[in-house]
């Protein structure tokens, strides 16, 4: 048959606890002195002064072991709601205290973990299914304006067709950023590592971005040493590609981009700087945000959401992304990998 665990509240134990603690330490202290009395023992202080020596002692000692006790519960709630704020919403608390509130506080928090994780998939399922729901229209649009491109129009009806085409592909690429960063987030992109050129597959990105640093003149100061990696090679593409659109969209007609990559101790380091207005301090701290754009002036260029699956991409490879800004304007994106 299985026992009851009586439960009292915080208040009734740690009242009887104290008194449990006081009325021990009193008795052993007493004991010690009168044994020490009775054997013959000298002490060369005065016997109040042993007496609250010892009570010190013992008291010292009880309350620590007593203190583990009543705040083990603590420290795990404490583990765990930082573990349910890092994304992990499978974490639960076991254990049956003497402490109802204890009790009530832990049995409240897997419920909440467990509404939140349910939240979580819901959500990434919503985004998932809609964001595939929008990508067949929207080709299907993006398609047709491009076929009426070739036909026989006025310059008005041209100028309709390149507002069409710019908007579809405008929500295509932002639908398609959805899509990566969700299953990022929920890790669903299972890819085998792979050993390639690390610096021959950020030369592609360069020369895959061609027509927007092309238009603007841009000059770029390119120092890349060889370097095999392995690792992630279809999210990492990404990577370098938001990068470096990232800087082309702010660097000023006929800019300049510099970037480098080599190897630093025990990490594989990328870095890439222009000259252009810079990020504001207030800005750097958000710049990572999902859908946060500092400058408005470029909002149409973008979405927000490329620098956030930089980050991501990043940490789901180990690695890590900072900025910073130039002294001489213009600002600074380092990116760390873990060498292998």
């Amino acid at each position: 048959m299985k026992k009851t665990r009586i439960h009292l509240s915080m208040r009734t134990t740690m009242t009887l606890l104290v008194v449990a603690e006081l009325s021990a330490v009193l008795v052993v202290a007493w004991l010690i002195t009168w044994l020490l009395r009775y054997f013959g023992i000298t002490l060369f202080i005065p016997e109040i002064i042993w007496f609250l020596l010892i009570s010190i002692s013992l008291g010292f000692a009880i309350t620590v072991v007593l203190g583990k006790w009543l705040f083990d519960p603590i420290t795990k709630l404490g583990n765990a709601m930082r573990q349910v704020a890092s994304g992990n919403f499978d974490i639960r608390l076991e254990g049956n205290y003497w402490f109802r509130e204890i009790n009530d506080i832990h049995a409240s928090f897997n419920l909440m973990a467990g509404e939140l994780g349910a939240t979580e998939i819901l959500q990434t399922d919503f985004v998932s299914n809609v964001s595939h729901e929008f990508k067949t229209p929207i080709n299907a649009i993006e398609g047709y304006a491009t076929l009426l491109q070739g036909a026989d129009v006025s310059a008005e009806q041209e100028q309709y067709i390149e507002k069409i085409l710019f908007n579809t592909r405008r929500l295509s690429k932002l639908v398609g950023n959805i899509l990566l960063l969700s299953k990022v987030d929920n890790q669903a992109i299972h890819t085998k590592p792979v050993t390639f050129r690390l610096d021959e597959q950020i030369r592609q990105s360069i020369v895959m971005l061609e027509p927007e640093w092309a238009k603007k003149d841009i000059e770029f100061d390119v120092d890349l040493k060889s370097i095999e990696y392995t690792g992630n090679e279809t999210l990492l593409i990404h990577v370098w590609n938001n990068l470096i659109g990232n800087a082309v969209k702010f660097t000023p007609h006929g800019g300049f981009i510099a970037m480098t990559l080599n190897r630093r101790d025990d990490q594989v380091v990328f870095s890439i700087e222009d000259n252009g207005p810079g990020i504001p301090a207030e800005s750097q701290k958000h710049i990572f945000d999902r859908f946060y754009q500092s400058d408005s002036s470029h909002r149409s260029e973008g979405n927000g959401l490329g620098l956030a699956l930089v980050k991501q991409i990043l940490s789901v490879c180990g690695g890590s992304v900072l900025v910073q800004n130039r002294d001489q304007g213009g600002c600074i994106f380092e990116v760390t990998l873990p060498n292998n």
